[in-house]
């Protein structure tokens, strides 16, 4: 985990949320590391779409699972995911819209800047 971190667009990495409080290392960041084997470093605000379409893939993302720390997550909430499950969802018309400021650029490995962009939060929402 780095103090500096940047984000996708090259300023210093901004927190994702604290309540729910997110990030691979429970931070609030979307941090990353060799030890982040899935890459969360992917700041979305949740959406129905990707909690159905996560569950359907296998990975249930709205039942609380206090052993590990998560809350279960409603449509709106703020929160890190893995940058596969996110171009996943890209793929498959569901992706969750992205706050690049909050985005980790360890991200940029596995999608583009352009999908992220695409995809990005338009801060009055």
């Amino acid at each position: 985990m780095s103090i500096d971190a940047k984000n996708v667009l090259g300023e210093t990495l901004r927190p994702c949320s604290i309540d729910p409080l997110t990030g691979f290392y429970r931070d609030g960041c979307c941090n990353s590391s060799e030890q982040d084997f899935g890459s969360h470093t992917i700041c979305v605000r949740v959406t129905e779409a990707f909690l159905l379409y996560s569950s359907k893939e296998g990975n249930d993302l709205s039942t609380p699972r206090p052993e590990f720390e998560f809350p279960g997550l409603n449509p709106g909430d703020q929160w890190c995911v893995c940058a596969g499950r996110w171009k996943e969802a890209a793929e498959a018309g569901v992706a969750p819209p992205v706050v690049l400021a909050a985005t980790h650029e360890k991200a940029l490995e596995v999608v583009s800047i352009a999908d992220l962009e695409y995809h990005a939060l338009i801060e009055s929402e």
